[in-house]
């Protein structure tokens, strides 16, 4: 690990000096690759610089406590001993989790797609509460967050929502959403007073980047151009202006009609389109890789329950790492950083398991 730690110390340098030529400057395309090196380098150098000092600060502290006879000045030293040896053990900690393999979509923007399930009606109004959660939740980081498709019911319910959130390493945070989310309450519908279990799926998807090679056959697409349906303002449903794909290998159809003009609609549709794709290719590739699965919390199947929200006892809980939480208001409005942040450490403990066993 050390050793590899200094050819990144040595790459970081390097990286520091070609950026304070001039020459590098005129070179936009280096100087932004340089940069995001730069960037992702910086947390794990400035990590492993802290863990060198401690180091120091342990050898000084060992030799000045050999020729020190002060008992107070003994004291004293050997509390800054302590604390410089609890640091290393942190600091050593970090750096392994900081040194594991980088998944290549955590920079990048997502396209999530929230689904009804079994539950009827119930599920589509769960599903609109699930969606404004995460509306709520990207607000609060401010990132964008764009509908790219909707299907919504009489209600206040939706059937279907595909969205676009975009914001600095979406997808790292927001990639533990996908699976099956249950909700357990008492409809209002229901005059018995009976609790029905109703389900919705989240699928996140990371946004294609032009330098990912997505390949789309014209004769494999179908392009129909349609009226906008639903609630809109006075030019969305007077102008063919929706536009809906059809993808014939696959079956995926993709719908979009968010926006008044028929090429932005095109536009997000392909988008979605190749997103779905890309997340069709991706998924393939995790299904035939049973060690990668097993190195990660749940299975990442689609159809893994990983969530309930239990509403006549206002708990949540994420069973794949077993936690419970009493405040779900707090967390249909939005506060879910907990539940994130207990699903990254699960999987970094989980990577760092196998990695050890390696």
């Amino acid at each position: 690990m050390f050793d590899k730690l200094e050819d990144l110390l040595r790459k970081y340098e390097e990286i520091m000096n070609e950026l304070s030529e001039p020459s590098v400057a005129n070179n936009q395309e280096r100087f932004r690759a340089l940069m995001k090196e730069q960037s992702d380098l910086t947390p794990i150098v400035e990590a492993y610089k802290e863990y060198r000092k401690c180091n120091q600060d342990i050898e000084d502290s060992l030799a000045m406590l050999e020729s020190e006879s002060d008992n107070d000045m003994r004291e004293m030293l050997k509390e800054e001993l302590s604390a410089s040896k609890k640091r290393v053990e942190e600091l050593e900690h970090e750096l392994k989790i900081l040194l594991l393999p980088k998944d290549p979509n955590d920079d990048k923007n997502v396209i999530v797609e929230v689904r009804a399930g079994a539950g009827g009606d119930e599920a589509a109004l769960f599903a609109a509460e699930i969606y404004r959660m995460y509306v709520h939740y990207a607000e609060g980081r401010r990132w964008k967050v764009e509908t790219v498709e909707v299907e919504e019911i009489g209600i206040g319910g939706m059937k279907s929502v595909t969205f676009m959130v975009t914001g600095q390493g979406a997808y790292s945070v927001l990639k533990y959403e996908s699976g099956v989310h249950r909700v357990q309450r008492v409809p209002e519908t229901e005059s018995g007073g009976r609790i029905h279990t109703s389900t919705i799926s989240v699928a996140v998807m990371p946004e294609v980047d032009e330098d990912i090679d997505i390949v789309i056959d014209e004769k494999d697409i179908r392009i129909d151009v349609m009226r906008a349906s639903g609630n809109g303002g006075q030019c969305v449903n007077t102008t063919d202006s929706a536009v809906r794909l059809t993808h014939y290998p696959t079956g995926i159809v993709v719908y979009s009609q968010t926006e008044k003009s028929q090429l932005q609609n095109k536009a997000k549709a392909f988008a979605l389109l190749k997103a779905k794709l890309y997340d069709m290719e991706q998924q393939q590739r995790h299904d035939a890789e049973a060690e990668m699965r097993r190195s990660q919390i749940g299975t990442g199947d689609r159809s893994e329950k990983i969530r309930t929200y239990n509403f006549p006892q206002g708990r949540v809980t994420d069973h794949r790492i077993n936690l419970t939480l009493y405040r779900l208001d707090k967390i249909m409005n939005g506060d879910i950083q907990e539940i994130i942040d207990a699903c990254i450490a699960a999987d970094q403990t989980a990577k760092l398991a196998k990695m050890n066993e390696n």
